[in-house]
């Protein structure tokens, strides 16, 4: 019987803690904008689109974190089932292997089990969306010209999470009544990130038909 999703997806199961909006800022009025439009069951294509006279920073930096903290959540729900065991690879089937690489401890690509690669890949992501510089919140702080690019690492590196996910460990997924939050939060990140063209579409093909 499939489990109520408050029990599935609950605090105590995060598997880091979750980045929130500052009440009053713009950042907050955008997510609460974006929220809503999800909430009304409107077509996941349109919900996506940039709201007329926003800035495009600022709706992307809003779906970024809000991505990190869904995304993060749904590894930490089923992170029980992600072993040094079962997956002593991060992949995504026999054809997708992904290495870790950042700018000090693995300075080239590197072997990393899953649940690794998880480990340095939401260490990596909050600590960038906790920099000022990168992801600024004060008002009238432009974003850095490399901002889009920095996303684009980001949101790519994400990508490779729902690609294990669904390919190694979506029967667990079902098996906690999981499916439909699951799927709806992948389509809601594929068609935000096709809207602004920010993930390569090669790096896509691993699920390349789980939209339809």
């Amino acid at each position: 019987m499939a489990l109520c999703l408050k029990q599935v997806f609950n605090k105590d199961k995060t598997f880091r803690p979750r980045k929130k909006f500052e009440p009053g800022t713009q950042r907050f009025e955008l997510y609460k904008k974006a929220q809503a439009s999800l909430k009304s069951g409107l077509d996941l294509k349109a919900v996506v689109q940039l709201p007329p006279g926003e800035s495009i920073n600022d709706w992307i930096a809003v779906h970024v974190v809000d991505f990190f903290n869904r995304i993060n959540l749904i590894y930490g729900t089923m992170s029980e089932y992600c072993t040094e065991k079962s997956c002593p690879i991060m992949s995504g089937g026999l054809k997708y292997e992904y290495r870790w690489q950042d700018d000090s401890k693995y300075k080239k690509p590197t072997k990393l089990s899953a649940p690794q690669y998880m480990c340095m890949l939401m260490d990596w992501i909050e600590m960038l969306i906790n920099n000022e510089d990168i992801f600024p919140t004060r008002i009238g702080v432009p974003f850095p010209k490399q901002f889009q690019q920095v996303c684009t690492k980001i949101l790519t590196r994400l990508f490779r999470v729902f690609v294990h996910v669904y390919i190694h460990h979506f029967d667990s997924i079902i098996n906690m009544g999981a499916e439909a939050h699951v799927n709806t939060c992948y389509k809601h990140f594929y068609y935000f990130i096709r809207e602004f063209s920010l993930i390569d579409h090669r790096e896509l093909e691993p699920l390349v038909r789980m939209p339809q």
